[in-house]
């Protein structure tokens, strides 16, 4: 958004003494206090002129002093606001309670403590890991426990500075529009600390760790998803595993002494937790080769083929095998989906063909817009249900729910960045999970003298040659990105708009692309399909984030969007052809001419990372 009247030097200064005025913790507090007593409103304004927004995501920020940054303060506000909301809004959420959860990042468990203690200061039941924990237990424990909410201190895979705040609903899904906004309201409604106690979990009587239950409870859920438990103790493949300095170790080994694989080769410099994130800049498996140098490094030393990294809050899952030339293929986000999908309708075929209480309603499985189109082609070819949400796994779990209340079985989802959906005991990404299931898989295949990428070849040969081609551009100004997206959908000339149109000017999409005639346009921001008889899109539109689909005549589909957590300008491309290397080839040069007509990154000087 433009800072279109930025707060004046006296706006700024009150802001600042309103913040030390609320923050009790000292480092915090005197940071603030020093740069108001120098009145040192330019290094002053960025920190406390603006608060943290609460979204569907929570919260993710840089790590400091201010009500723009993670910290003591701003994390106990926003805990008020979720509970003041579910106070309102669950009529038994005292008794039903809250999970609450964290990672191994700097602050996080100050931050889970202080989260705990304003709902048992409000008389809220609350069930608290006393553990560090992979993001999934919490949502897992939400729906276990039937719990009114639940929440997880971490950042993901963001840069080692960064902390966050992640809310899930009484479903164990990440919260929709209109809840975030309503929490947002409750949070500026309740910005006085109602306390700030560090060791209330240890002492209040509404405070219990059902950790070690849940755990369980969640392995027990999994071994559902194994068919070869029997036999996976013969090792056909050896694996090795980084978890990223993450705290997905211990949950990667449960998951396969459950599937009774044997253990898994674990890189050294990698496996324990650790907050700086020494040996990567971005602690994030989805980079690529990069990420995964010393993973290479140590599969290379042990004759390990197959190589699984989970991100720091395990939630995530990149895989590597080792083709026989001796280089290592990364699959991408799309790749693992359609192996993973072959694999559950395989695992529910077998399971019926083994007899005893089969489930008989019809199968689903869903991924999201941005994901490559080959899981409609399967279901197409297959006979099972597919459903297409926007991106997020906000959309595809709450969609999955839908489906199960409408008579589905949602047995997998997936959207490309690495997030996998496998069964139904959670319902948001999981990163153990699908270890688990791969592992299994790899090693029958193995055993078999087949890999994880002829698999990936035959599934190609089965249902056609897709590819995708992902990237993104750099950009920090909100106006600019608007600016950009503005002249894809009008123009860089504006002309008027035909009288009663609901737009303001003229729409002028691009005609073609790469040479190929654009035949589809649906724009998720303005609120426009020329597929629709109304030219009204049938998925969810919103004006807040940048979202465009274009398809061309050759049949590739591309899309533009925003990014909610980071200053990225994301695209999307797929292309399907008769030959795997035809469609890359020609989506190449679909991508190419996309990125000069529509992005234009020399002119408005974008940060390039493919």
């Amino acid at each position: 958004m433009a800072a279109a009247s930025a707060p004046t030097g006296d706006a700024v200064l009150a802001a600042a003494r309103e913040y030390v005025a609320l923050d009790r913790n000292a480092a915090t507090r005197d940071a603030i206090q020093r740069l108001l007593d120098a009145a040192d409103v330019d290094r002053l304004r960025p920190l406390v002129a603006s608060r943290l927004s609460f979204g569907t995501a929570g919260l993710r920020a840089e790590m400091g002093a201010g009500f723009s940054r993670m910290n003591e303060l701003t994390v106990i506000q926003a805990s008020q606001g979720v509970c003041a909301y579910y106070l309102d809004t669950v009529p038994d959420f005292k008794t039903r309670g809250v999970v609450v959860g964290h990672d191994h990042r700097h602050n996080s468990e100050a931050f889970a403590k202080l989260t705990a203690a304003v709902f048992a200061s409000k008389g809220v039941r609350v069930y608290y890991y006393n553990d560090l924990v992979h993001t999934p237990l919490v949502p897992f424990g939400t729906t276990t426990l039937n719990a009114g909410c639940g929440i997880m201190i971490t950042a993901s895979h963001n840069p080692k500075q960064d902390n966050g705040y992640k809310l899930y609903a009484g479903n164990g899904c990440q919260i929709i529009s209109p809840h975030d906004k309503n929490i947002a309201e409750r949070i500026e409604q309740n910005l006085i600390p109602w306390t700030w106690d560090y060791d209330l979990v240890n002492t209040s009587p509404l405070v219990s760790d059902p950790l070690k239950d849940i755990r369980d409870a969640y392995y027990a859920a999994l071994l559902k998803q194994s068919i070869y438990r029997e036999t996976n103790s013969k090792s056909n493949v050896k694996f090795c595993y980084t978890a990223m300095h993450g705290i997905g170790l211990n949950a990667a080994v449960r998951a396969f002494k459950t599937f009774g694989l044997e253990p898994f080769v674990q890189t050294p410099e990698q496996v324990q937790p650790d907050p700086d994130f020494p040996t990567v800049a971005y602690p994030n498996p989805e980079e690529g080769k990069g990420a995964l140098a010393l993973a290479m490094k140590c599969a290379d030393e042990h004759g390990a083929t197959v190589i699984f990294a989970n991100d720091p809050d395990a939630d995530r899952l990149a895989i590597a095998e080792k083709l026989p030339n001796g280089s290592w293929h990364i699959f991408n986000g799309n790749e693992i989906g359609v192996i993973i999908a072959s694999f559950v309708l395989e695992t529910m075929r077998r399971k019926q063909e083994a007899g005893g209480a089969a489930d008989t309603r019809p199968l689903a499985m869903l991924t999201t817009t941005v994901s490559l189109h080959m899981l409609k082609q399967m279901a197409k070819q297959e006979g099972f249900h597919f459903v297409e949400t926007l991106t997020g796994f906000k959309w595809l779990g709450n969609r999955a729910i839908d489906l199960e209340a409408a008579g589905y079985n949602v047995v997998f989802a997936y959207e490309e960045a690495i997030g996998f959906m496998v069964g139904d005991a959670v319902r948001d990404k999981d990163g153990v999970s699908a270890l688990a299931v791969v592992g299994e898989w790899a090693n029958h295949l193995a055993g078999q003298g087949k890999t994880l990428h002829g698999h990936l070849m035959s599934l190609y040969e089965k249902y056609g040659y897709f590819t995708s081609n992902n990237g993104y551009f750099i950009c920090h100004e909100q106006p600019l990105i608007n600016a950009i997206f503005d002249d894809i959908r009008y123009g860089k000339t504006r002309s008027p708009a035909a009288a009663g149109s609901a737009f303001p000017h003229a729409l002028k999409y691009p005609e073609t692309i790469g040479g190929s005639k654009v035949t589809w346009v649906r724009d998720l921001t303005i609120g426009y399909d020329t597929a629709e008889a109304d030219h009204k899109p049938t998925l969810p539109v919103s004006s807040s984030a940048q979202m465009l689909t274009l398809e061309l005549e050759n049949g590739a589909l591309m899309t533009l969007r925003t990014s909610g957590t980071e200053p990225k300008i994301k695209y999307y491309t797929e292309l399907r052809a008769s030959t795997l290397d035809a469609a890359k080839r020609d989506l190449q040069a679909v991508v190419d001419s996309m990125i000069d007509i529509c992005l234009r990154p020399t002119e408005f000087n974008l940060g390039r990372t493919a």
